[in-house]
């Protein structure tokens, strides 16, 4: 037997699509999207699907089209074990088997490679757009990485495009209408150049009105504006040489919006912002913010500063009480409307030869990714009235000379000339007109450089930018021998660069707070007096404001150097019995800079250039872990591993297999980004690596009337990486785990006009380690003896926690006591500790104050010892965590991991006009079961599960030569949410939610020459 018809058995994909349904003596074929023998190619190779030992699932493009696959998110509706959520950061989780990318930053690989015809994609773009004129879309569940150029944890999903057909013409077009005005066309032309040649133009065009309905502007957010366009040139030389060039260009410009909603129970306190028991559409409490901390009377007051700067008390009203959300997902609030552009160019190239007995494949591409989104922060509007008393009194103290001291040579020091350009940069117009609010950029001037957006309302909004390059080459060698030994072996080198990568924070209390902060720190700054040691005189600096204006966690250069070397060997027993061996090594490189600001260090005003080129930048130091300051944080880390797997593959029958395998996946490590303000974390986390066992069945049954797979898993993970954030900044961890499952599939036809596609799976995911980390939700880590505080310095949060467990009034006594220190010698009115309310969650209780004198008054900091303070509440002294108080997460599920997955769909083809012409409803459910969208689980964090049902109506003409359709998306509107993500501390703890498309419908036609 020849091996060529086997070799494929490691990594090829099934089409959704079943062996036909014998019709006649003749057992003639009829193709449609669920019927017909279908062999599909991946890595070069061929297999008859029903051989190959893996768990794969791949749709056709008349499967993809059946099935109203038109998105990658629609793929979760119909793949076992598979779900799909966009993310925070403008990104995307593609999870398989509970592994996803659970890890956030720059320097984290993908869980799930994504490769376009098989060549692996960095940072891609390509699932923003909808599918058109593929071959068909592979997703292979479980690590990847002997065959793959890319190496995976979780699966690989490979996009393939169509290919020119040499020797014809063909063209096929299509426009759909559909709700919220939406049009779109897509379109393909196939040009025959003489008999050895041709090439191949598609494309698709979208445009629609938003889902979203802005109440505050009365407008639609949220819509699309897309164009994608791609040309292939196929070129057979000669019989044993095929030559496939390819290249495409993606382009979205619109108001589509990274986030849905914001969901919190609302904290009456402030000191967590949300609590920890439900999501609520409640407005989560702005005094929990870090701009609220630091305009607050209480701040200014330890700071020495007159309370009449102050936007109000962290005990008053906030700006968002007497605010509400809308109880409908796609109904929101806000001042500032949404911005989304990204574009991708992919250039590809691949030469296959055939030497008779063994092939050789080299193939290349080069990607060029851009990306920027912005979006209010807090969907919501809230009181400015709130902030009337400071803006008078900047307004009063711009205006007028007011003395705020002397220099050294008894000059005074005026308020209007530190003050001034405060306010002609941020309140223009008087404390009455509009406010003005950096814009995110990168010269760190905001504001003070006229880099401003102005409005009637206190705006607050983020962005997320991106632009980065790659390239990569590989090479495969394969044989294909007529004895029982075969192999296959390759190598790949990728190369990504990353020249900027950025997420920023603006808000007008950033702008406020900078610069009345940036002018009291330079007109009062004093030195030490030369002439009287331990004494200081008066120095004045220039007019200044802090920088950065808004906060910045910013990547300017990332690069990335990958090679592997890759293959397997393959034994044939016999016809029924194969051993598949595989081994990979890779080797990875990555060198990051980077930095985060926020008020960082003093600019003086009216300079030019970057912020960064102040006299004072000396004061910020990026990368603490390096003697002296430095402006940016330099690392570098490396890893290496070398993987492999084995398959045994039993074939019972022609039409019935049995395979067991075991494979080894890994992903690389990487760095954490630098924090503001800075806390103690790992700079780097490790790789990742699971052990896979997978045994499985592939049957077909009664002729091609019934095909059924199954399949069971084991994995045992190690370091299996997962993102919380800590200071504004997600920061990577690692954890064991343990998960395992069932896949079930299965297509029946009972008729030939009839076929029903069925799936379910079942997934359970345990951490198996004693793992304590600090929930972000819960700092007192659900001990009713610590004390949560909300820092006044920092807007972060930390715990106070007694030595002695359960001394409760120990903690408290000595919260109340170091703040009742403060109160005597600034008057800042800092309350005692307070309960949170019943039902939220929290056993603890909480307070405002300054984590650092707490953590002073606690340990004296140059023994370790507890301080006579600590000691009198507490005889084992008490304990300022920074971090709050750890858990233990072992036992919990894996976040985005739904227990069970059921789907579901049937479609009936009726003849008409004589057999010439044929109408095809079909209807599919789909059901995702619970899941969390965070490691710490609870109530908070459940996702509920959600069902939904889509349903087409097709007419086909004679020789399928055009087709009209009606179309009905999610027919009960469901707002399922797919995923969540808890903010920061200082950002008010409040969640936000990821969900799929509302319901759509409307009428397509299309031609086909």
């Amino acid at each position: 037997m020849k091996f060529k018809a086997l070799i494929g058995t490691s990594i090829l994909a099934m089409t959704v699509a079943t062996p036909a349904y014998a019709q006649d003596a003749a057992d003639e074929v009829e193709r449609d999207a669920f019927g017909g023998e279908i062999v599909v190619t991946a890595q070069r190779q061929s297999e008859r699907l029903q051989d190959v030992p893996i768990a794969v699932s791949a749709f056709s493009t008349e499967a993809l089209e059946a099935q109203q696959i038109k998105t990658p998110s629609d793929l979760q509706l119909t793949l076992p074990n598979v779900t799909f959520t966009k993310t925070n950061f403008t990104g995307a989780s593609f999870t398989i088997r509970g592994i996803g990318d659970l890890c956030v930053g720059t320097t984290c690989d993908s869980a799930t490679a994504i490769h376009l015809n098989g060549d692996p994609l960095f940072s891609t773009r390509l699932f923003e757009t909808e599918f058109f004129d593929l071959e068909r879309v592979e997703v292979l569940r479980g690590p990847q990485g002997t065959l793959f150029g890319r190496n995976a944890t979780s699966g690989v999903v490979n996009v393939i495009t169509a290919k020119p057909k040499l020797g014809r013409f063909e063209a096929a077009a299509e426009a759909e209408y559909g709700n919220y005005d939406s049009i779109k066309g897509k379109a393909m032309v196939n040009i025959p150049l003489g008999d050895s040649a041709g090439i191949r133009v598609a494309g698709i065009y979208l445009n629609r009105d938003g889902y979203t309905k802005n109440e505050f502007l009365d407008t639609r957010i949220d819509d699309r504006d897309l164009y994608s366009v791609r040309g292939s040139l196929r070129w057979e030389p000669t019989p044993d040489t095929t030559i496939d060039l390819m290249a495409s260009y993606f382009r979205e410009k619109d108001k589509r919006t990274r986030i849905q909603k914001q969901l919190c129970q609302r904290d009456p306190t402030g000191i967590l912002g949300c609590l920890n028991g439900r999501l609520d559409n409640e407005p989560f409490n702005g005094n929990a913010t870090f701009t609220a901390a630091l305009t607050s009377r209480e701040f200014l007051a330890i700071r020495g500063i007159p309370q009449g700067f102050a936007l109000g008390s962290v005990y008053g009203p906030d700006v968002y009480a007497n605010t509400s959300i809308p109880s409908d997902p796609r109904t929101v609030n806000t001042a500032y409307t949404p911005s989304y552009f990204t574009s991708e160019l992919t250039l590809q190239g691949q030469i296959e030869h055939n030497f008779g007995p063994v092939s050789l494949q080299v193939s290349g591409q080069y990607q060029k990714v851009k990306l920027d989104a912005s979006q209010d922060y807090n969907s919501n509007v809230g009181d400015r009235s709130l902030y009337a008393t400071g803006l008078n009194t900047l307004a009063f103290f711009a205006a007028n000379p007011i003395p705020l001291g002397v220099d050294a040579g008894g000059n005074p020091i005026l308020s209007n000339t530190y003050f001034g350009p405060v306010a002609a940069a941020i309140i223009p117009d008087g404390p009455d007109g509009q406010l003005c609010t950096s814009l995110a950029e990168e010269s760190g001037y905001g504001s003070f450089g006229g880099n401003k957006i102005c409005s009637d309302q206190s705006l607050q909004f983020d962005r997320s930018n991106q632009y980065n390059s790659s390239w990569s080459v590989e090479g495969i060698l394969s044989s294909d021998l007529d004895g029982p030994f075969n192999f296959l072996v390759g190598g790949i080198y990728a190369d990504y660069h990353l020249t900027e990568n950025s997420y920023y924070v603006n808000a007008f209390p950033i702008d406020y707070l900078t610069g009345v902060l940036g002018a009291f720190t330079a007109a009062t700054n004093r030195v030490p007096d030369p002439d009287n040691p331990g004494q200081t005189i008066a120095a004045p600096l220039p007019p200044s404001f802090l920088a950065t204006p808004f906060f910045r966690n910013n990547t300017d250069d990332l690069k990335i150097r990958s090679y592997g070397l890759f293959g397997e060997a393959y034994f044939e027993f016999s016809d029924r019995v194969k051993l598949t061996a595989g081994l990979r090594y890779n080797n990875d490189r990555k060198s990051v800079r980077a930095r985060s600001t926020l008020a960082s260090f003093l600019a003086p005003h009216g300079g030019t250039g970057s912020a960064f080129d102040s006299p004072f930048v000396g004061s910020f130091d990026a990368d603490p872990g390096t003697p002296g300051n430095q402006i940016v944080q330099e690392r570098t880390v490396k890893f290496n591993k070398l993987t492999g797997r084995a398959v045994l593959d039993f074939k019972i029958t022609d039409d019935n297999l049995l395979y067991a395998s075991y494979s080894r996946g890994y992903k690389s490590g990487g760095i954490n980004p630098p924090l503001q303000p800075i806390f103690e974390v790992p700079e780097s986390f490790k790789p990742e690596q699971v052990d896979a066992f997978e045994i499985g069945s592939k049957n077909t049954f009664g002729n091609g009337a019934l095909q059924l797979n199954l399949t069971a898993f084991y994995y045992k993970y190690k370091d299996l990486q997962l993102s919380k954030i800590v200071a504004r900044t997600a920061v990577n961890d690692n954890v064991s785990a343990d998960i395992y499952g069932f896949e079930a599939e299965a297509i029946v036809r009972p008729d030939p006009a009839v076929v029903v596609n069925l799936g379910f799976s079942y997934l359970h995911s345990k951490v198996t380690e004693d793992k304590f980390t600090s929930n972000p939700r819960d700092f007192g880590g659900g001990r009713a003896d610590a004390v949560i505080i909300k820092d006044l310095s920092n807007g972060a949060n930390c715990a106070v926690a007694p030595g002695t467990p359960g001394n409760a009034a120990g903690s408290n006594g000595f919260v109340n006591a170091v703040n009742g220190g403060l109160n005597a010698a600034t008057g800042a009115g800092l309350q005692p500790t307070t309960a949170f309310p019943a039902g939220g969650g929290i056993a603890s209780t909480g307070a405002f104050g300054i984590c650092s004198v707490l953590a002073e008054a606690a340990v004296d900091v140059n023994t370790g010892d507890p301080t006579p303070t600590a000691l009198l509440f507490d005889p084992n002294g008490i304990q300022v965590l920074s971090a709050g108080v750890p858990v233990n997460i072992k036992g919990n599920q894996l976040p985005q991991a739904p227990n069970y997955k059921f789907s579901a769909g049937v479609q009936y083809t009726a003849r008409l006009g004589g057999g010439d012409m044929t109408l095809v409803p079909r209807f599919d459910l789909a059901y995702t079961g619970e899941s969390y969208g965070s490691i710490f689980n609870g109530n908070v964090n459940r996702i509920k599960g959600y069902a939904q049902v889509n349903a087409q109506l097709q007419l086909n003409g004679p020789d399928d030569k055009w087709y009209v359709k009606g179309f009905i998306q999610n027919i009960f509107d469901a707002n399922s949410v797919t995923g969540l993500y808890i903010t920061d501390q200082s950002s008010g703890n409040y969640t936000n939610i990821f969900t799929l498309e509302p319901r759509r419908y409307g009428i397509a036609a299309g031609v086909r020459f």
